[in-house]
């Protein structure tokens, strides 16, 4: 199998991990309709399931890092979601919902540090390309499942509807079994005392610090945009559920797509100009939000805001690895759960915000997205031309290699 057709496979395996979780995005908010809960008690069932993920990418980046071949664990993950989000379907109520969501999101949250840990350790000089390729089958997935599930919420109620949602999981996780026998093993473990300490040094660093505030401010301002959205869609403009999965899905369309585009453009011109600019369009789109546009200008911004978001995924993530250059899929944990454990605050504080005015949570989503523009910005506007150090000469590239890709990685100097 050529690298290229794993990637494709990788792309196909992320798009049924997030399949289930991307049709939370519709289902939680119906489950709350039916249980007649409060926008900040739907904002919290979207933190504990994210808080829940949270907590098992460090562990799953560890594992990947300290074993010869994360097969085995890569076919773990589809099945443990699977099993998890249908046992979640069967819940009597909103503290059993939530702890049956967070422990099937650990499982979904396990695949990401595992499989974006290959695809940078083999793909070392294009990393936020292939992580933007891995990108679109969860893009993917976020577009068609809330399409999907809108529909069927048409139908069936939200229980019937999550447990169809686990059968891509099941089928794509049965063809893993034959697809991961192409993952070249590793020679030894990837990650030892000496390199976690490493690790822990690097990010303990000013700028490892404002990458980990970058990281958090942006998925905040993503996922409180999120996870408000349809309820918003629903309250505010009287959506039905099939049509708030036909709106849901257009306005994630453009940013799925784009992320293996822009990754490119990260890796040929730098992170920072890259982050600063989606940032900062993200949270200029979102804010004019806040002063209840005409419906039609208001979809329209709310796409741009979206898709400028999640856009610059991948771009983000390549960053923490760049940042690091060691134990990539403890790194990529690391930095998933920034994402989701860190970020996912934001949909509880949308969720509270939201209580007083829906304008009010569009200028929260828009001050997070701006902040996290902001600390992009200064990074460049600080760093001017980077110092010719040359790190990744280990990696066996020449002199004039190294300071290039020096230049492309260091953009928080």
């Amino acid at each position: 199998m050529t690298n290229r057709t794993l990637m494709a496979w990788f792309a196909v395996g992320h798009f049924a991990n997030d399949w289930p979780i991307a049709a939370l995005w519709l289902i939680v908010p119906a489950a709350g309709l039916a249980m007649t809960l409060s926008p900040a008690e739907v904002g919290l069932l979207f933190t504990l399931l994210s808080v829940g993920g949270a907590l098992a990418y460090v562990p799953a980046g560890l594992l990947a890092d300290r074993a010869l071949s994360p097969r085995y664990l890569l076919v773990g993950t589809f099945f443990w979601v699977a099993i998890g989000y249908a046992l979640a379907a069967l819940a009597p109520g909103f503290w059993s919902l939530a702890v049956l969501l967070a422990i099937a999101g650990m499982g979904n949250a396990a695949w990401h540090p595992i499989a974006t840990g290959v695809l940078t350790r083999t793909n070392r000089k294009t990393r936020a390309r292939a992580l933007g390729i891995h990108a679109v089958g969860g893009s993917v997935a976020e577009v068609l499942a809330p399409l999907t599930v809108g529909l069927l919420l048409s139908t069936v109620d939200w229980r019937v509807a999550l447990t169809v949602s686990v059968l891509p999981t099941v089928f794509v996780g049965l063809c893993f079994v034959i697809v991961v026998q192409a993952i070249p093993p590793e020679k030894s473990p990837r990650v030892n005392r000496q390199e976690l300490t490493e690790l822990v040094r690097t990010w303990r660093s000013r700028n490892g610090l404002r990458i980990v505030a970058t990281v958090s401010l942006y998925n905040m301002a993503l996922i409180g945009l999120l996870s408000m959205m349809p309820l918003y869609l629903a309250t505010a403009h009287g959506f039905a559920p099939g049509t708030i999965g036909i709106a849901f899905a257009a306005i994630l369309v453009t940013g799925a797509l784009a992320q293996p585009w822009v990754g490119s453009i990260s890796d040929r011109f730098g992170r920072m100009p890259v982050l600063a600019s989606g940032n900062g369009l993200g949270a200029f789109s979102i804010a004019t939000l806040t002063f209840d546009p005409p419906f039609w200008f208001m979809i329209a911004m709310m796409a741009v805001g979206v898709a400028s978001l999640d856009a610059v995924r991948a771009a983000m993530l390549a960053a923490a690895v760049d940042h690091s250059d060691r134990s990539e899929s403890t790194t990529l944990g690391f930095a998933f759960a920034l994402l989701d454990g860190v970020g996912a605050l934001g949909a509880v504080l949308a969720g509270v915000v939201a209580g007083f005015s829906w304008g009010a949570m569009f200028g929260l989503c828009a001050a997070l997205a701006i902040g996290a523009a902001i600390l992009s910005a200064r990074g460049f506007c600080r760093s001017g031309k980077p110092a010719l150090v040359t790190p990744t000469t280990r990696h066996g590239m020449t002199i004039k290699e190294a300071k290039a890709e020096h230049a492309r990685r260091y953009w928080f100097i």
